[in-house]
């Protein structure tokens, strides 16, 4: 599945690198949705790999590692693009196809056989696999937190250019900057802090310092009329990195080893949903609150508190789904993970390594 969406990718950019007309753009990008599955199946491999209560870190890694490519990536395109405004993308496709020559030579399956289940079509899509999870009722209720969470999140990508041009008359430097900066502290949350902060406290107080954080940071960015306090918040808007990991960490106990590829697949419907809700919903909002400077309802901040009410709403779910299943006692569903026994080529296999306490609870709390 990360080969081929590998592939995908690589096919996607190269459509774009040649594009003579614009339907190429559109066929690739189709391409590349048809084949989206590399976050949910890199997130199910470290799920395969991992221990129950040390997934959370591990995702955490993984969006750190997006977090850091959003940030990186405009730079090298931005860089290549005033050489050829095709060469970002011949660069784009080469680096893809060369993740996939790593993973096709590097890395192992996770999986054993014996832990695989037969593929069934009717599981095949988000639709199916919320039908199949209907067994595990939590999860429901961590998923529809998730699609929330990410819904209001798509706010900051959608009409923060927008928002701060408006308000604050930015250029782009440092509209650039300035979203640099929230991606350097969300991946320093998502990197270094989540997990410490798990271990120490455990998944579900860290989910409700991140939705907290949030909440905070969105009412306190819709409301703010001074630059100082913007990257104020925005730093606080950092913290919520904490949130979607011990999210996803919860949701990873609540279902058998070989149901978490299914699981990543709804995580990643949840995702996919909010990312085509969100901006649509955010712009128009926008739109509606700053057609005339004049008006009564002038607010560009609207999709800002929107998104903090949207949040809010999250974290009201999440306290009743902990209460009502016992988040904070609840077993893991979940078994030991299975490393792969095979040692990548150059490379000497060596033992698991041990969890550091080896007193602690398996569950981790």
């Amino acid at each position: 599945m990360l080969l081929a969406s590998l592939l995908g990718l690589t096919f996607d950019y190269l459509m774009m690198s040649i594009a003579p007309y614009v339907w190429y753009l559109f066929v690739g990008r189709i391409i590349a949705g048809i084949a989206g599955a590399a976050v949910a199946t890199a997130t199910a491999y470290m799920a395969d790999i991992t221990p129950p209560h040390k997934r959370t870190h591990r995702f955490g890694l993984i969006g750190a590692a997006f977090g850091l490519g959003f940030i990186i990536g405009p730079v090298i395109g931005g860089e290549l693009g005033s050489i050829g405004p095709r060469v970002p993308f011949y660069a784009a496709a080469a680096l893809a196809f060369t993740n996939f020559i790593f993973g096709l030579l590097v890395l192992p399956e996770s999986l054993p056989r014996h832990s695989r289940r037969k593929f069934d079509i009717r599981r095949a899509n988000p639709f199916g696999a919320l039908v199949s999870l209907r067994q595990y009722p939590v999860v429901l209720w961590l998923l529809a937190i998730l699609f929330m969470f990410s819904l209001a999140a798509q706010s900051l990508p959608s009409v923060f250019s927008y928002f701060t041009v408006e308000v604050f008359y930015f250029t782009s430097s440092q509209i650039g900057r300035s979203l640099g900066a929230f991606g350097i502290g969300f991946a320093i949350c998502q990197g270094f802090l989540v997990g410490p902060f798990v271990k120490r406290l455990g998944e579900t107080p860290v989910v409700i310092i991140g939705l907290l954080a949030a909440i905070t940071a969105f009412a306190g960015v819709a409301f703010t009329s001074d630059v100082y306090y913007l990257y104020l918040y925005i730093m606080v808007g950092a913290i919520s990195g904490l949130a979607a990991p011990a999210i996803n960490g919860v949701l990873s106990r609540q279902v058998p080893d070989n149901a978490q590829g299914e699981l990543q697949g709804a995580v990643n419907a949840a995702n996919s949903l909010a990312t085509i809700i969100g901006p649509l919903a955010a712009t128009q909002i926008f739109s509606y609150f700053t057609h005339d400077r004049q008006a009564m309802d002038y607010f560009p901040g609207a999709p800002f508190l929107a998104a903090s009410i949207a949040v809010a709403l999250a974290l009201v779910v999440f306290i009743i789904a902990a209460f009502r299943f016992g988040l904070t006692r609840r077993p893991s569903v979940a078994d030991k993970p299975k490393v792969p026994e095979m040692a990548p080529p150059g490379q000497i296999l060596v033992p698991r390594e041990e969890d550091e306490d080896s007193n602690a609870d398996p569950t981790g709390y």
